[in-house]
């Protein structure tokens, strides 16, 4: 079930994530599923989260920040 808007995300995603976050989440998932097909789902859910922590990090107390040259 691709995602149309971060409002359908997962509440777990979208409690944690910033905007930006979110969007790339459901980008990388919607291609994923789309890819893979809805019998893969939970490989699509991963994929989403790789790509999102290729361009955040998750700080003290589940903060997450955009990666920088401080990372």
């Amino acid at each position: 079930m691709p995602y149309a808007s971060n409002d359908e995300l997962p509440a777990r995603v979208r409690s944690v994530l910033p905007q930006h976050a979110q969007d790339i989440y459901r980008e990388a998932f919607n291609a994923a599923f789309e890819r893979y097909g809805p019998q893969r789902e939970a490989v699509a859910h991963r994929i989403a989260w790789s790509e999102v922590k290729r361009r955040y990090v998750q700080r003290a107390a589940g903060v997450w920040e955009e990666r920088g040259d401080r990372v």
